[in-house]
This record gives structure tokens, sequence and C-alpha cells, in this order.
């Protein structure tokens, strides 16, 4: 028998980089690695290169012409460039492209889609995406908040088109509200989506109020055992009556308690906990299968704690 936990990352989601400085930089892939390699839990992962996404699956979740304007960026990028022009195209105030971009958009949706083929076809029980760019602030047709393509609606979405299951749940526990997974799901009451975010914060998001969607607005300041408190009673009643047939998490990290890009106060146990509750669902409606992948998390020190103590959750170590 194999490794039961995947573990999908490519080399080009090193090369996508938003300028010196910037919080969301390649060094985080390197700091949950470096972690995985420290604590010896490197060796109980089945370690695979991520696919480039065919731009057929990303439009399930996505506009042809975000998907089009996107990859158009890296040539023009490299026009300007050639004639003199700075390394970085800015989307929005504090997300950018540069000629490298597409590649990496294309590897962090594929590696959700490719773990999502494992994990239904029986080779995997579970797996984690480590992949950047994020993806859970990219709507419909819209890039914005380090993000571009929606790595785990797409891969929900994927699960529902191409494998033929009828229900899914998301699960974002990023510091951040997903607002681009709610673009894009809310109303399909295939999907389940269940978050919990500080707020107010970014992004300014009215948000919606379609049926499938659980949202846990907490302030600032918010312990662990109250947002352990909130899963409990918000998200796990309306996750069994779901019945999900396979989960998909936005795992962002930046809701740790050393994490300056939010005020929240959660530590590694926290996310054990989340994702031992979460486990727990897929074993009794979804024969165990979940892919998780990394949304935030700046913090170099915690992320890469707070990663192996998911990851090594998810393998059951």
């Amino acid at each position: 028998m194999g490794l039961s936990t995947g573990y999908f990352t490519h080399r080009d989601c090193w090369r996508h980089e938003m300028g010196a400085g910037h919080p969301e930089c390649p060094m985080r892939l390197d700091a949950i690695e470096d972690r995985l390699r420290a604590s010896g839990l490197a060796d109980f992962l089945d370690h695979r290169d991520a696919t480039p996404a065919a731009l057929a699956d990303m439009e399930l979740a996505h506009g042809r012409m975000h998907l089009a304007a996107l990859r158009g960026l890296s040539d023009i990028l490299r026009e300007d460039i050639a004639a003199g022009g700075p390394p970085h195209f800015l989307v929005d105030p504090d997300t950018s492209v540069n000629v490298h971009s597409w590649e990496a958009i294309q590897v962090a949706a594929g590696a959700a889609i490719d773990a999502t083929d494992a994990v239904i076809a029986g080779e995997l029980t579970n797996a984690f995406c480590a992949v950047r760019p994020p993806g859970h602030h990219a709507m419909r047709d819209k890039a914005m908040g380090f993000c571009f393509v929606n790595n785990v609606a797409v891969a929900a979405k994927y699960a529902l088109e191409r494998h033929g299951l009828s229900r899914v749940a998301i699960i974002d526990f990023d510091v951040h509200h997903g607002n681009g997974t709610e673009d894009i799901v809310a109303g399909d009451e295939r999907i389940l989506m269940c978050s919990i975010y500080q707020h107010p914060f970014y992004p300014p998001w009215e948000h919606s109020n379609a049926g499938n969607l659980c949202n846990v607005p907490v302030p600032a300041y918010t312990r662990g055992m109250d947002i352990r408190e909130m899963v409990d009673m918000m998200w796990l009643p309306r996750l069994d009556a779901h019945k999900p047939q396979m989960l998909f998490i936005s795992a962002g990290f930046d809701g740790h308690r050393e994490d300056d890009m939010g005020q929240l106060g959660m530590v590694e146990a926290d996310y054990v906990w989340i994702t031992e509750r979460l486990m727990e669902v897929a074993r009794r409606h979804a024969k165990g299968r979940i892919v998780s992948c990394l949304e935030g998390g700046y913090e170099l020190s915690s992320l890469g704690r707070s990663v192996e103590a998911h990851i090594r959750t998810l393998a059951g170590l």
C-alpha cells in the first residue's frame, strides 16, 4: 500500500513573485518544505509534481476573458521589459504579475485538480497542495488580494463536473474572507461553503446571503478556543446535513497569533483540532476524501509549523 497523503507542488510556484518585500513571496514555500524535512514528515508523504491546469477546467470557475487577460499579461510584460520597462505589472494595489506568473497560476490550479483526481481514484486518502499564488480572493472575473485563479473553487467544480459528484464542501479558515470563492459558488446548492474569518477586515465585501453559505465572521483578537466553539456550533451541523462526498480546504494560516497580517489568536493546536473535525466529517460522508490548498500565512516560522501540524493530522501521524 502506498502513502495515503499526497503533497502536490511545482517549481513554477517559486518563480511567481510580486517584488522585493512583498509578503506573498516564494520563501513561504521554502519555509514549509524546510519544516517538513526537519520534522521528518516529508518522508511519509507521496510527493507529486503538479501538471498545468487545462483552460477548459479553469473555465469551470472563471470567465474565458479573465483567463485570456491573465495569460496575455506575461507576453505584454516581456515586451515591456525588453523595452526597458519594469519587471512587474500591477493588477490591483497589492497584486502584480511577473513573466512567470501565468505558469505558476496554471500549476497552482493544476495541483488542486491533480490532487482531486488522485483522491477520487483512491490512490490517496487526502492531499495538501503547497502552491502559490493563492486563490480564495480570485473572483470569477477579477484578480485581487494576491490571487488570480481560485484553486479550490476550480477543484470543487471539477469534482462535480468531471467526476460526477453531486455534493462537495469548501471550508475556509484563512484570516480573510474568501470573497472570490463566495462569488463563484454562491447559489450553487451542490457546494456548501463554510468559512470563519476576522471581520471587519479585508476585503470590504457585501456578503451574499445565499443558502449554501455558512459565513462565521469573528472580531479581531478572537482566540482559538472561541473559534473551535463556533466551528462546533455553526459548521459541523451544516456539514453533516449537506453530506459532502468530498471536502476542499482553503488552508490559510494567517490567523496564527504570530502572523501580523491579521489579529486572530490561533495556534498550531487549533489547526490540528479543526483538521481533525473535518476529517471526521470526511470519514462519515466522503470516504475520507479531502484536498487542502495553501492560502495565506505570511510569518514564515508560524506558517511552517502550522502547515506541518495540518499535514501531520491529515496523514494520521
